[in-house]
């Protein structure tokens, strides 16, 4: 049964192994001043006191901080699904995201993406765009190999999109109900086939009516990348098997 509290925007942040990095006091700070937005914690497996630490800030804060704890590690990709589909059935809201828990991207910056959810807007996401007002801080061998796979997946889509990989995307809430329903081919790259499902589900033509890329004010690169670099040689693979499935 739903809560009958309507949040404006729920927040999901997949977590695994997040001890030592997760940044409390930035969580803690936030619930305290935004009371209609709801983070959702979704604890991916961790082997450390991760879900300690989120059922802490979950009984400190039980109406705006929840936790889902998945028994097994399955992945980045699967964890943000599991956590929307959780929210969409225990939940009233009227747009929902999910966020990296290092918060690279801030929580306010998420507020500000998901406020170009309107009208006919249905999924705004963040871009690490750098430009001379904002601070864009990455390790050029990242950017290098980003910009590389981001041309790729711009010409697979058909669609010019600066950056499908940045980890801040906000949609209304009906589309993420239907955009999340199924489980996605890469652990990964599974914001490609959340572009492809738009595309699929409303057509091309249509895309730039119904989808803002908002350049970031901020965005700090973090050390403890989840991602290895081993992945780089398998993530072609991911690619051909994605664009096998949504090939028309």
């Amino acid at each position: 049964m739903k809560t009958n509290f309507i949040y404006d925007l729920v927040i999901v942040i997949p977590c695994y192994n997040e001890q030592d990095r997760l940044p409390v006091k930035k969580f803690q700070s936030f619930t305290k001043l935004n009371s209609e937005i709801l983070i959702c914690f979704v604890n991916d497996g961790s082997k450390d006191d991760t879900e300690v630490i989120l059922s802490k800030l979950q009984k400190e804060h039980p109406n705006t901080i929840t936790q889902l704890s998945l028994k097994d590690n399955i992945g980045k990709a699967e964890a943000i699904r599991k956590g929307f589909l959780y929210c969409n059935t225990t939940y009233n809201y009227k747009k929902i995201a999910y966020l990296d828990a290092d918060l690279a991207t801030s929580l306010e910056e998420c507020i500000s993406i998901s406020n170009y959810i309107k009208n006919d807007v249905i999924l705004a996401f963040g871009s690490r765009i750098s430009k001379i007002d904002n601070n864009i801080d990455r390790k050029f061998y990242r950017f290098a190999i980003g910009r590389f796979i981001a041309t790729l997946i711009s010409r697979q889509l058909k669609v010019t999109v600066y950056d499908t990989q940045c980890g801040c995307k906000a949609f209304e809430q009906n589309v993420a109900s239907e955009i999340f329903k199924d489980h996605f081919i890469s652990k990964w790259l599974f914001d490609v086939e959340i572009f492809h499902r738009i595309i699929t589900t409303y057509q091309k033509q249509n895309v730039h009516k119904i989808v803002r890329e908002i350049p970031l004010k901020s965005w700090v690169d973090t050390d403890d990348s989840r991602v290895k670099f081993s992945y780089f040689f398998k993530l072609w693979f991911d690619l051909l098997a994605i664009r096998k499935k949504y090939k028309k």
